[in-house]
């Protein structure tokens, strides 16, 4: 006796639905296999809680020659951000006052609502990898005489009203990566506090 179409079908694509809706036992099995393309407009707390991600293996990558703040649970990109950086976005930060945004990896010291900046996530720079390079630097002589390493590099909002900076594409920084409101809004969540990294790149 053969089975109804439709008896069939159910046996078919069931298993697939179920699936295709996040039906995972845990997390780590939603990491190992394919994530779909996400679309900008999907909160990214809504893309953590329905694929079930660890908060703790979130990751952050800055490219600097696209403007772009990635967001990645392990290898996987989950979302992506316009950015802008320091003035002089080409180069590794050199040293204070050379409005460059260092580039490396990160993580992070600490947190906190800002007065001007809407957010501001404090990045760990200068760390041990920051030093190494300027004091190479200086005993080549790369370094004016005078010059601090420099510090208080972050992660920021813009004043409110001010989206716009953003959408312009211009860097206008003294080194900090600077998101939309919004944007900065969805990831401070899940920063984490000398756990949670952040990699710049070129």
């Amino acid at each position: 006796m053969r089975p109804h179409p439709i008896v069939l079908l159910a046996v078919l694509f069931v298993p697939l639905l179920v699936r295709c809706q996040g039906a995972e036992p845990n997390g780590s099995e939603v990491a190992n296999g394919p994530i779909p393309t996400i679309k900008a407009s999907v909160p990214l707390a809504k893309l953590i809680d329905s694929l079930r991600i660890d908060v703790r293996s979130i990751r952050f990558h800055v490219d600097k020659s696209e403007r772009r703040f990635d967001v990645f649970d392990g290898d996987h990109l989950l979302k992506s951000y316009p950015c802008v950086l320091g003035e002089k976005p080409v180069g590794d930060k050199f040293h204070q006052g050379d409005r460059k945004t260092p580039e490396g990896t990160f993580t992070f010291r600490s947190k906190r609502v800002h007065h001007q900046w809407h957010k501001f996530v404090w990045v760990d720079y200068p760390n041990t990898e920051s030093w190494r390079r300027y004091n190479e630097r200086r005993s080549e002589g790369l370094i004016p005489a005078g010059k601090d390493i420099g510090g208080e590099i972050g992660i920021h909002g813009v004043p409110d009203g001010m989206d716009h900076w953003i959408d312009a594409g211009e860097d206008w920084t003294w080194g900090c990566i600077a998101l939309k409101n919004a944007d900065v809004d969805e990831i401070y969540p899940y920063i984490i506090a000398q756990r949670t990294e952040i990699t710049v790149e070129p």
